[in-house]
């Protein structure tokens, strides 16, 4: 039985870590598939995941195979079974969409051919560039039913209630990406008498914002498609939002369809797509389209899809913020999930191009369980071979898929079944999160009260017609300024000096599930920002909340309009925004610190009027382009200028707005990331990634006990701090814990110098390792600071020169 509970995922009533690895089945010769299946557990995996692809098992005939009737490798029941028979469980992706680089990403040639009207086009009437679909077309709704009919019985056979390994089942695949990735909405003639609808009802002023509301189809048809000036800002916030319901509705089908076909007590799940580039700047762009299809929806979940390569300053930063956002929309019982969580090296092009550093997954996995992933889905584990269609089309290989013959080039187990340089790397990380599964599993992460602020609508950017600029006006400031800020620098800034922070989304301030306080709130500003939100932001202020904002002065709502409800409460106008060019270079510097940000080079900044206001940032001819003020019982500063990430600036404005760090960190080198979790029976775990080439010295303080680090390079921990393995709780330790039995614990190399392991235990502690000490103390003294989770008994106390093994009683 699975239930989804207070953001945790039960199996059976317990806490469980989903560790998944996609294998694709149908590119696996039938004869390999145990292999395969072999390979996935012992890497640690406990779950399989694999695409169904519609294109695969619809025959030229018209006929599903479902059972290997035609090849072995259709028989999807056949592969189930495998499955089931090695204790594994089973995640089922069969769309009707799967990409996964095959061809018509998944779809039957014969949809084109039989059902031109479902073929989108976009702006100016231009075909669309990919094979994507209008999703609510009648024709095509009535195929997919077809497609539900024949695949959803045979997965219900293999549900959990009837003794199969069947947890999840995945409807469709990254919704909405093609249209965004190319500019191309999809306006076909039966969504745009969709749209005409859904205007009338949401907007009052309906028939004077769109002249030809209320004209012929053929006069609406370009109104939409080739929009005029006059209406086209609001045409580009409308269609956004207007999708969002649409793909909503769409999964609303495929969820009835589903059930209907005997799915059931087992969740629902959406892939978000957005990641580009090696960046995860562009992520929430899928959350924006997508989160009316999960947010609060009983029984779905949403899984992030990512592909950044190595963790770095940059990419780390990526990470945390894409999980912040997705959660900042669930509600109190969703957990994280992500389902295609990027393995391998990275070469996806098989051109010896890249080769990802070896701690790659492992240090995201470490990330990502800290932030209260319940699910991961390695994508790929296994590569494998694109069989040959069964009817030629010549489109140069006439296989499933357009990658060639082979597939999957950059997994850790290659397409012909051997383990590449990442498989290890990433079996020892799997291993890991295993050992620890009953705190990651149940744990929460430990928030400080700090926030950052979602405007969901700054990502609402998927869609601007090529000649419009009303449209491109919003979207490029849009686009400049949201997220984690320009540059990355509130959240990377954040992180950097041990902040733990969540997202909270602004549209409803909604309070975290565990009633801590969000203080502080940190907001990309774009000039350009919705009315709602900003009174939400006001409120949040004159409530005495702290708002640090890094961008322009919003003084416009999303359709171009003017709008000033936060610029009047802060008191502030906007005058010139200066930019750099070739022989002008602005620098900037802050006013009432100059030592803690003196003189620096910016791309930009933003003459600020505001007579009530303190000057915080300034030009470096005296115009201020930062102040901070007060509204109503709270503090608002803004920073109008390009500034890059600086510990010293935004640390002193975080602390004068009034957070509290419960984690405060300094490294001789920046790239460490640090955070802690606590589990509903008090178990407390300090990660700690470092995530350079350096060995550097770093010093935390969590809640006041000091740790002295020297991490090696590329590695991460999870430091017990009161939790309890092996029979025993580990008050502290410095070193991760690498074996945990009935009276045996072994740790690793510490993270510093010397490895220091304190148990709350009394009885006799047998050691093996290199100038291993084993001491027992006594009680501490009233006041003593000490391990959260530890009491004032007895304590034992291991200190080695490296990895020791323990023997307990």
């Amino acid at each position: 039985m699975i239930d989804i509970a207070q953001r945790r995922i039960l199996i059976d009533g317990e806490p469980r870590l989903v560790i998944a690895g996609e294998i694709h089945y149908f590119r696996t010769p039938r004869e390999q598939w145990e292999h395969r299946l072999d390979q996935l557990a012992d890497v640690g995996c406990n779950t399989v995941a694999s695409y169904i692809p519609w294109l695969w098992h619809e025959l030229p005939d018209g006929t599903i195979d479902l059972v290997g009737r035609s090849r072995a490798e259709r028989d999807l029941a056949a592969f189930l079974d495998l499955c089931a028979a090695r204790g594994l469980w089973f995640i089922a992706r069969p769309g009707p969409f799967q990409m996964a680089e095959l061809k018509n990403e998944g779809l039957p040639h014969r949809l084109y051919r039989e059902h031109p009207e479902i073929m989108p086009v976009g702006w100016d009437g231009a075909p669309a560039p990919t094979s994507t679909v209008d999703y609510l077309a009648p024709a095509f709704l009535e195929e997919v039913e077809g497609w539900y009919a024949a695949v959803m019985p045979l997965l219900a056979e293999h549900l959990p209630s009837r003794g199969g390994p069947l947890i999840a089942v995945q409807l469709d695949n990254e919704i909405g990406m093609l249209a965004w990735i190319t500019n191309s909405p999809d306006l076909t003639a039966h969504l745009l008498a969709d749209l005409r609808g859904w205007i009338r009802e949401h907007r009052s002023d309906a028939a004077t914002s769109y002249p030809a509301l209320e004209r012929d189809d053929e006069s609406w048809a370009r109104t939409i498609r080739t929009p005029e000036e006059a209406w086209a800002g609001a045409l580009r916030h409308d269609l956004t939002q207007f999708m969002r319901d649409r793909f909503a509705r769409y999964v609303d089908v495929l969820a009835a369809s589903a059930t209907r076909h005997g799915i059931e007590g087992v969740p629902l799940l959406i892939n978000i797509h957005g990641t580009s580039g090696g960046s995860g700047e562009s992520f929430p762009i899928g959350i924006s389209q997508l989160v009316d299809t999960y947010s609060g929806r009983p029984g779905v979940l949403s899984g992030s899809d990512h592909y950044v390569g190595d963790m770095t300053l940059d990419t780390t930063t990526d990470m945390y913020v894409i999980n912040a956002l997705q959660q900042a929309v669930h509600d109190d019982d969703q957990p994280l999930t992500s389902l295609e969580f990027e393995a391998g090296s990275g070469d996806y092009g098989d051109g010896l191009e890249r080769m990802n550093e070896p701690s790659t997954a492992d240090l995201k996995s470490r990330l990502f369980a800290a932030q209260g992933n319940r699910m991961l889905n390695y994508y790929l584990l296994a590569g494998g071979i694109n069989p040959l269609l069964d009817t030629p089309v010549g489109d140069g290989n006439d296989r499933l898929a357009f990658t060639g013959r082979r597939h999957g080039f950059a997994a850790p187990i290659d397409p012909e079944g051997q383990e590449s340089p990442t498989y290890a790397p990433l079996r020892a990380g799997v291993h890991q999160l295993l050992l620890h599964e009953r705190h990651l599993a149940d744990s929460v992460e430990e928030l400080d009260d700090l926030a950052l602020a979602f405007v969901i609508d700054s990502y609402a950017t998927e869609y601007a017609h090529p000649g419009s600029e009303a449209m491109a006006a919003v979207v490029e400031d849009l686009r400049a300024h949201r997220g984690a800020g320009q540059r990355k620098a509130l959240a990377r800034s954040a992180l950097l000096r041990g902040h733990r922070f969540d997202a909270v989304d602004v549209r409803e301030m909604r309070p975290r599930p565990d009633g801590s306080a969000r203080t502080v709130l940190m907001l990309a500003s774009s000039a350009h920002l919705d009315p709602q939100v900003q009174q939400n932001l006001v409120a949040h202020l004159e409530a005495g909340g702290g708002l640090l904002m890094l961008g322009v002065l919003p003084e416009l709502d999303l359709e171009g309009a003017p709008c000033r409800i936060l610029a009047d409460a802060l008191g502030a106008r906007a005058g010139e925004l200066v930019r750099e060019h070739p022989s002008f270079f602005p620098s900037v510097t802050c006013t009432s610190v100059p030592e803690v940000f003196g003189e620096t080079r910016v791309s930009w900044w933003q003459e600020l009027h505001a007579l009530q206001a303190t000057p915080v940032l300034s030009a470096l001819d005296g115009t201020v382009c930062g102040i901070e003020t007060q509204v109503g019982a709270g503090r608002a500063v803004l920073l109008a200028a390009g500034v890059p990430s600086h510990l010293g600036l935004f640390g002193h404005l975080l602390d004068r707005l009034g957070t509290r760090r419960g984690l405060k960190l300094t490294s001789s080198v920046p790239g460490v990331f640090a955070t802690s979790t606590r589990d509903r029976e008090g178990g407390r775990a300090l990660h700690v990634l470092n995530i350079t080439g350096y060995r550097p010295e770093v010093r935390i303080v969590l809640d006041g006990e000091e740790l002295l680090l020297h991490p090696s390079p590329h590695t991460g921990y999870l430091l017990a701090r009161g939790l309890e393995l092996g029979g025993v709780r580990i008050l502290e330790a410095n070193a991760e814990v690498t074996e945990a039995g009935d009276g045996v614990l072994a740790f690793g190399a510490p993270a510093a110098d010397r490895l220091r392991v304190v148990l709350a235990t009394t009885d006799p502690v047998q050691a093996e390792g290199s100038e291993v000490e084993v001491t027992a103390e006594p009680p501490r003294a009233a006041g003593t600071p000490q391990a959260d989770g530890a009491d004032d008994g007895a304590r034992t106390v291991i200190t080695a020169a490296g990895p020791v093994r323990l023997t307990l009683g």
